[in-house]
This record gives C-alpha cells, structure tokens and sequence, in this order.
C-alpha cells in the first residue's frame, strides 16, 4: 500500500509540473497575444550576433591580432515570450572580459516594460599558432625542423599559444609532447647555454677597466641566469650571469 501511494504521489508531482511549465512563458505573454506583442527567440539572438560580430572585430583590431573568427549563438527555448520592447534592445557583454571562446551576453529592454536575459554563445577565433611537427622529449632543445604552424581555434587553448618560430626555437622543453599537440608557453624553458664542468670565460667590468680570466662552471647555467664558477687562478667560488655560451659575467 505504501509502494502504491509513493507512486501515486510522483505521478501527481510530474503532471503538476508539466502544468506548470507552460504557464511559466506565458506569464509574460498573454493569452491572446500575437507574435508582435512579444519578442521572441529570433530577434533575441539577432541582437547578440550583431553585438558579437562588432565587439569581435573592435578586439581583433584593439590587439592587432590577424584572425578570422567564426560566432555561434546557442540554442534559445522556441516557447519563450517576453513583452515586446518599445525601445531598440540593448546588448552587453557579461562575460569574459574579452569575446574569445565561451561568451554570456546580457540582453536588456530600457522600455516601459523592462526585462533582461542572458543569451549563451561561442566566438571561434582561428590563428596561425605552433604545434609539434613529431613526438618531442621532455628536456629537447627545439630546432625549426620540430615544429609548424597550423590554424587552431585559440579560444579553446587555455593554456596559452605561440605564433612563431622564433619564440621557440633554441629553447627547451619542460614536458615531452605528442604530434600535432599545441606548444603553451609554459612547456618551455630557456635552454643551458654552460654545462657544469665547462670551462667558461670570467669578464669584470669596472668603469673602463674590464678583467679576464678563466674558470670551471659547478652548475648549468641558462642565458641570464646567475650561476656558481670556480676561478681557476684563485680556486675561490664567485657568483657570475651567463652572457653566453662559454661566458660569464661577474660583478666587481
């Protein structure tokens, strides 16, 4: 008996909420009403691609990015009515800060009859960005041959990406990478340009005067990076920048 009530009362529930849900669209229109009384779903997204197709363009030529870019508004519900609006629809963008990937636009009436609604998109921006040309080792040190440029939707790249060559190459990798998988930023590192044990070249500069002399590296030592050298005249450890391959600069 109590299996049958407990049945007897989700049947209820269901049938009460497909009561429900069309009273829900027709809060806002009327019985009665006609399509020009209302705004519906159309012009609702013709607004937002109208919106979009202006704010994308302003990014792409603020950031003087040379794209070409594709927008998606997503599917509105066909029921729904709001009152028709005696003013031109305002548009917004609600977020991101940026229109690139997934968008929320906020569609608004200023009318006698106010209303918003927030309308779901995808603004697809395709550009030139750099993937592995082969399967690449954690540790390599890229050459031009590792990697190419294919057109990516960079709205679906998180991480970050890269548009040429030269930000690559001669720099190392901090994970190894699959073909065709996009190169963020973060998987790279500038490579060592000393070695530890590499006899390095010591150059102090004070005023007009500068100072030669020879060493040993005790570590590995990226361009810039600050790096410890034993000084093969005095045997004393100095702290020195690597200049370059072979080089270092100490302070005096």
């Amino acid at each position: 008996m109590k299996t049958k009530t407990t049945l007897f009362r989700r049947l209820l529930a269901v049938c009460q909420f497909s009561i429900a849900l069309p009273a829900l669209f027709a809060a806002a229109y009327p019985p009665g009403s006609t399509a020009a009384e209302a705004t519906l779903p159309e012009q609702l997204i013709g607004t937002s691609q109208e919106f979009l197709e202006q704010a994308v363009s302003a990014y792409l030529q603020r950031s003087e990015i040379q794209a070409r870019h594709e927008i998606e508004i997503h599917q509105l519900d066909p029921r729904l009515r709001l009152p028709a609006c005696d003013k031109a629809l305002n548009a917004t963008l609600e977020s991101p800060a940026q229109p690139v990937g997934r968008v929320t636009i906020k569609v608004r009436c200023e009318g006698a009859s106010p209303w918003t609604i927030f309308v779901p998109a995808q603004v697809h921006i395709y550009r030139d960005v750099l993937i592995a040309s082969r399967p690449l080792k954690r540790a390599s040190v890229l050459s031009e041959t590792d990697l190419k440029l294919v057109e990516r939707d960079v709205g679906l790249l998180n991480q970050g990406y890269l548009t040429s060559i030269e930000q690559a190459v001669d720099k190392k990798l901090t994970r190894q990478l699959l073909p065709d998988q996009v190169l963020a930023p973060v998987y790279l590192q500038q490579a060592e340009v000393v070695r530890k044990g590499d006899h390095v070249v010591i150059t102090a500069h004070s005023g007009g005067i500068s100072v030669r002399m020879t060493g040993e590296a005790l570590t590995d030592g990226a361009l810039g990076q600050q790096i410890r050298v034993r000084n093969q005249g005095s045997g004393r450890s100095i702290k020195v920048r690597v200049t370059g391959p072979g080089q270092v600069e100490a302070p005096m």
